[in-house]
């Protein structure tokens, strides 16, 4: 029984971690493509989950809903990239800045509500086994993978454009950058927003898969979608080098992720002991390349 149990619960991981795999590209974007923390994550998926779901609840689409969501996202971005180019703050000062001031703004949105029901039996949401079936697939998962699809290819083209390589270049060289004419304050601003609005778009689709907005959503969520970047790296890295599949990659890693929590909650875990699970999973996969550059390299050359 309790391995049918597993095992029915395994797709709502998956699910989560495709979910989640979203934020975790925007993560990557700011973390590996533009080389700066940004903590603004914590604060902009609770946007993007208030803004869908007011929205949504206001007789808006969820598509409208979205794309609302994906703006508001992007805001959040422009108010971190403006403290830290044009006010000079650190980058991890500036996104803790903006997460702070998110915890109002999202309250404000909310109507002054820690959390917003959305549920599936008076609106119409994306992530519904009702909805799928509204629209021919059997099960909302079909409809995350055609999200998230869609969306590494939306990104792959756009960093193969001009303006996507001159991104690319201010994260692998400031100065270069520079050197050839590129406005690395602008692009830093741009990074930010294209990657906090991907966040508040996992958001608002976190907040249809749930059933429901909460203010405090997002606590927690950078570890997340850094955990879902490093498992990526150390499970594909060497097997996905292609910029596309490296996105994928850290979808894949969100899901393992999910799974692996699964797997711990069915052996008893206590989920108190969730977030002491999460710093320990990164703390691990972080330290993995060090601990096969400095342990098994030496081996591997003195044989």
């Amino acid at each position: 029984m309790q391995i049918v149990k597993l095992f029915n619960a395994m797709p709502g991981a998956v699910a989560q971690g495709m979910i989640w795999g979203l934020l975790a590209i925007g993560v990557y974007i700011t973390y590996r493509i533009l080389e700066v923390s940004d903590l603004t994550v914590d604060g902009s998926i609770a946007t993007g989950g208030a803004v869908a779901a007011m929205l949504i609840i206001n007789g808006w689409s969820v598509w409208a809903a979205l794309l609302a969501a994906f703006v508001a996202g992007m805001l959040a971005g422009l108010v971190t990239g403006l403290f830290h180019t044009f006010c000079g703050i650190p980058a991890i000062l500036s996104g803790i800045l903006t997460q702070l001031a998110l915890y109002s703004v999202n309250l404000r949105i909310m109507g002054n509500k820690a959390n917003v029901a959305l549920s599936v039996n008076k609106y119409s949401l994306l992530l519904s086994s009702r909805n799928a079936r509204a629209i021919g697939l059997q099960n909302p998962i079909v409809i995350l993978v055609l999200f998230v699809a869609a969306l590494i290819l939306l990104l792959y083209w756009f960093f193969g454009t001009e303006l996507g390589c001159s991104l690319r270049a201010t994260g692998a060289n400031r100065n270069m950058a520079r050197a050839q004419g590129i406005n690395t304050n602008t692009n830093t601003v741009l990074g930010l927003m294209i990657s906090n609005g991907i966040v508040a778009l996992a958001g608002a689709l976190l907040a249809q898969y749930q059933g429901f907005s909460d203010v405090g959503m997002g606590r927690g969520a950078i570890v997340i979608g850094l955990a879902a970047v490093i498992i990526g790296e150390v499970v594909l890295g060497k097997v996905f080098r292609n910029f596309g599949l490296k996105l994928l990659a850290v979808v894949i890693g969100a899901i393992l992720y999910y799974l692996v929590i699964q797997v711990v909650l069915w052996l008893g875990l206590n989920t108190n002991d969730l977030k002491l699970l999460t710093a320990l999973v990164v703390a691990m996969f972080l330290a993995t390349p060090y601990w096969r550059a400095k342990y098994f390299s030496k081996k591997k050359g003195g044989v």
